[in-house]
């Protein structure tokens, strides 16, 4: 009975143009490597960040950390679903992976803009760190900032995140049971139906696309002026290594963000068509998790709490 409800799964996938063969192999791939690399550099960066819990970087780093922790935890499930081609663990399951990616992305995007900004302010005012006053502030902020996220944010996603998916299921399919068992992560047709939701992607994207251009510009212009100040001894600086890992964080956005947002806003017009290369473009954003081995090379402890520059 079991193998002909994988049959049947299988089947159904073919049928309903779930992700081909090729799409399937790449996305292992790549979520296998983001598992694997971000679950080593997870324990290298909670090593190193054993410093200063009132610097505004380290809590920053610190909560990005956290966001990389909750995002690995699914990554078995699509690994599972790449690998066995078919969903058989429910749309409720479905639903908290497929919405833990974007919360993984914003929120990493969210503490990458916090990092680089509070570092272009220190170059500018030759401040050597921001701090909180205690380290109960510290704490607060970031629960607050965690609050939002699963009380506000990740209910409005996952009680939202292919509705109509379900309900179109429901009313007209009629393998009903085999698709909702076989598919996942494929909610294209929401955007489709809703415009107001469709714009706010367009808003976002379009935002996160010009921030990460903005940020690349500053902070090579910061890296230009660190050069003609210390010309060949640069390297010898702290100050320079310190600009140098934001600049990797840039290196993140434009890398692993950037060409998902500008994707996005072409598949936007063509929601059902390219979901596939729409997943293959997002699971690109995962490879934000390897920005933890930035701090394994010469000048880690520019954010330590030992009188250098954060």
């Amino acid at each position: 009975m079991s193998s002909q409800v994988s049959s049947n799964s299988t089947m159904s996938v073919s049928e309903d143009d779930a992700l081909p063969f090729l799409y399937r192999l790449v996305l292992l791939s790549i979520y296998s490597l983001v598992l694997v690399i971000g679950t080593i550099g997870l324990g290298l960066i909670i090593h190193i960040l054993q410093n200063n819990m009132r610097s505004v970087i380290t809590i920053a780093l610190l909560n990005l950390t956290l966001a990389h922790l909750f995002f690995l935890l699914t990554v078995p499930f699509r690994i599972y679903y790449y690998v066995a081609g078919y969903w058989g663990l429910g749309k409720a399951l479905c639903k908290v992976v497929s919405s833990m990616i974007h919360v993984h992305m914003y929120m990493a995007f969210f503490f990458y803009v916090v990092i680089l900004v509070i570092r272009l302010l220190g170059f500018r005012s030759k401040k050597d760190r921001y701090e909180f006053y205690r380290k109960l502030h510290a704490f607060v902020a970031s629960v607050a900032v965690w609050v939002v996220v699963f009380v506000v944010i990740f209910p409005l996603l996952y009680f939202n995140y292919g509705k109509e998916d379900h309900e179109d299921s429901t009313n007209h399919n009629r393998n009903k049971t085999a698709s909702n068992v076989s598919q996942c992560f494929q909610f294209g047709s929401h955007l489709k139906k809703h415009d107001v939701v469709k714009m706010l992607n367009y808003i976002m994207s379009t935002v996160i696309i010009i921030v990460a251009c903005v940020l690349t510009a500053l902070q090579c212009h910061v890296m230009i002026l660190l050069t003609r100040k210390y010309g060949r001894d640069c390297r010898s600086h702290q100050e320079f290594w310190a600009q140098l890992k934001s600049l990797c964080f840039v290196m993140v956005l434009l890398v692993c963000f950037a060409p998902y947002h500008v994707f996005r806003i072409y598949y936007l017009g063509n929601l059902l068509q390219l979901e596939a290369p729409n997943e293959v473009f997002l699971s690109l954003t995962a490879l934000s998790c390897f920005d933890m081995f930035t701090f394994l090379g010469r000048g880690h402890c520019y954010m330590c709490d030992r009188g250098r520059t954060v």
